[in-house]
């Protein structure tokens, strides 16, 4: 048996959802086919789910199409969501973008395929919804290659467009030799002598290429009414990558989500890409395997084991993340960053006082369920803190907490966070029993710009044997740890850490054997000391704040060109330029993302609600004027006196 994992993505209100149920039913595995507007999907399963009717979290149901097995995962489609969709692509063979065939092409719609597109992941376009009024064909075909795809290829034509009556029939795209030859040089060359093509060579061709990610077959239909769906099963059948199972060799998966239990224990979803996990089985720094699901005819059913190319539900994994591998065998899939991060913070306060700590639990173990959103606990203020990616993510967290964990909370204002970068090189030292130096160790540190979107590297300019490892690798996570909140309390990128002095004093011990800590140096004092050099070489050095900053691309009607670009001025959006398109203006520039809401919110009174803004993070602009200043959390390493009394007296 063949099987493929296979997600579905799309701009929020597409109909994903509503093609799920479709799929199920079509595949005979549900009897009734769920609504959205009703919360009665099989996908959407949280009550916040149904009574919003998006989708919040990814789910996972199976059906079968012929000999395969299809693992479907929905993803959410709101923009705010962006994580559920980020941990899903590592773990999926092939991909279905759905599109509107009455809204067309939008912006979460760009940025989605030009994350699949990058990863070269075989994806098939469904356009939804050609029963609706409005609903159109070659416009949405032609912003499909324009805005998504160069290379789609349609393989369906609609009759009764816009009426409950659309039907779809099979049909080849007249542009299917020319844009198959672009991959194949025996295509080209016929396409060129004007040669005959057989059209089971060109169904051969389009095959290879969608299986490779090179084409991408458009599919057009309806989720409510079945028009289209068949065919869209064929092609997820015949056109994306499905796999036989080999459950030999040493096991290896990973973990592309967590979630808690009914009660309350981790339950990880781990796609398996080779060998067999079995009940009891011991996984090395996660804990024993103690039950296992998995998905069947859209339901999770218990096993004994879950093989290769299939997805478990595995249980008892105490201490995995999202992300981690587990298996003996080699890593694979291991999650990296496809999107973004989140761009606001806010505080969260409970409504009681005495709630702070198991809001604190609560917020956390939200945290493993979404990786993407960052917490930073104030345990001087006892505020926690929480990043996020907008408003509507922050009312999800809001009904969460009061529904499942029962705690009322507000939240304090919405603000952007910034990042630092080192303005130049800095150098500082502290040597052991020198200059009031009360830690039993020399650190020497040198601070220096990186390149840009290259993080923080840490690197050695003294020799690896001239101090224990154990000494040198604290030195670096505790470097690590302080640039997390640099000069003004953003987090530094895009720099360079060098360890240019090392010292320590060797174990001693008195002449009955007990060790003498006051005479011989530990890992903590290069960990409590390394924040004083750090910060002391970055003062020298100096940093310049950034702040986010979107692209975006605003459509509006041509007569309201005068009344809109003083809007974007105030707002400090930057036009790159504007071209007249038909009867509208096209504008693309940036903006920073602390004016994003504000100008989505303006647009519809200034355009009349015709005005279409698409935006997308672009990287991060120096502050002009004073840096803006984050509230620090923990020991302040730039003030000497607290820090020491503070730290010493902890240790």
């Amino acid at each position: 048996m063949k099987t493929l994992n296979l997600g579905i993505l799309a701009h929020v209100d597409a109909g994903k959802t509503s093609l799920t149920e479709r799929l199920l039913h079509a595949a005979g595995v549900i009897d009734e086919l769920g609504s959205v507007d009703e919360g009665s999907t099989r996908t959407d399963t949280l009550a916040l789910e149904r009574r919003r009717g998006i989708t919040i979290r990814s789910a996972v149901v199976s059906f079968p199409i012929g000999d395969v097995t299809v693992n479907l995962i929905d993803t959410p489609g709101h923009p705010d969501f962006i994580a559920e969709v980020e941990r899903v692509l590592d773990v999926l063979d092939g991909a279905v973008l759905v599109v509107s065939a009455v809204e067309g092409v939008q912006a979460q719609t760009r940025v989605l395929m030009r994350t699949l597109r990058r990863l070269g992941l075989p994806t098939l376009i469904f356009v939804n919804k050609i029963d609706r009024r409005g609903a159109a064909y070659g416009e949405v075909l032609d912003g499909i290659r324009d805005r998504l795809a160069p290379s789609s290829v349609a393989l369906s034509a609609v009759t009764g467009l816009g009426t409950r009556a659309a039907a779809v029939t099979p049909a080849a795209d007249p542009r299917l030799a020319e844009l198959l030859a672009d991959h194949d040089e025996t295509l080209l060359a016929a396409y060129v002598d004007d040669r005959p093509v057989t059209a089971g060579r060109l169904r051969r061709a389009l095959t290879r290429q969608a299986r490779a990610g090179l084409a991408h077959p458009v599919f057009f239909g309806s989720a409510i009414t079945g028009a289209g769906v068949p065919a869209l099963m064929r092609g997820v059948r015949d056109l994306l990558p499905a796999a036989e199972r080999d459950a030999s060799g040493p096991p290896s998966g990973v973990v592309f989500k967590v979630e808690r239990g009914p009660a309350g224990e981790r339950l990880a979803y781990v796609r398996m890409f080779s060998g067999t996990l079995r009940v009891r089985d011991t996984l090395p720094g996660h804990g024993k395997v103690t039950a296992i699901a998995v998905f069947d005819r859209g339901a999770a059913i218990r096993a004994d084991a879950v093989g290769a190319g299939r997805i478990g539900l595995l249980s008892g994994l105490g201490h995995v993340r999202v992300g981690d591998h587990v298996g003996d065998g080699p890593a694979r899939g291991r999650a990296r960053r496809h999107f973004p991060p989140p761009s606001l913070e806010t505080v969260v306060v409970p409504a009681r006082a005495a709630d702070r700590g198991a809001l604190h639990a609560a917020l956390t173990e939200l945290a493993e369920q979404d990786p993407l959103i960052g917490l930073r606990q104030d345990d001087v203020r006892r505020e926690t803190s929480v990043s996020l990616y907008g408003e509507v993510q922050k009312e999800v967290i809001q009904q969460t907490l009061a529904e499942e964990y029962g705690l009322e909370v507000a939240f304090e204002e919405t603000t952007t966070i910034c990042v630092e970068r080192p303005a130049g090189t800095g150098s500082a030292l502290e040597v052991i029993a020198q200059d009031g130096n009360p830690f039993l160790g020399t650190v020497g540190l040198r601070v220096e710009p990186g390149p840009i979107g290259s993080g923080v590297a840490f690197r050695l300019e003294v020799e690896l044997g001239s101090m224990p490892y154990t000494f040198m690798r604290a030195v670096e996570e505790a470097a690590r740890q302080t640039l997390r909140q640099g000069l003004h309390g953003w987090e530094v990128i895009d720099c360079v850490v060098t360890l240019t002095h090392t010292g320590y004093w060797a174990r001693q011990s008195h002449s009955h054997g007990v060790f003498d800590k006051s005479m011989s140096s530990t890992a903590g004092d290069f960990r409590n000391l390394t924040p004083l050099v750090l910060m002391d070489a970055l003062k020298r050095a100096g940093t310049r704040v950034h702040e986010p900053l979107h692209r975006f691309h605003l459509e509006i009607p041509a007569d309201l060109l005068g009344g809109v670009l003083p809007v974007l001025s105030r707002l400090r959006a930057v036009p790159a330029g504007s071209l007249p398109r038909g009867e509208a203006y096209v504008i693309d520039g940036t903006v920073p993302a602390a004016r994003v809401h504000e100008l989505e919110r303006a647009l519809p009174a200034l355009t009349r609600g015709e005005g279409v803004l698409e935006t997308a993070f672009e990287g991060y602009q120096r502050v002009s004027g004073p840096p803006p200043v984050r509230r620090r959390v923990g020991h302040d390493p730039r003030d000497r006196k607290e820090y020491l009394l503070r730290v010493v007296r902890l240790v």
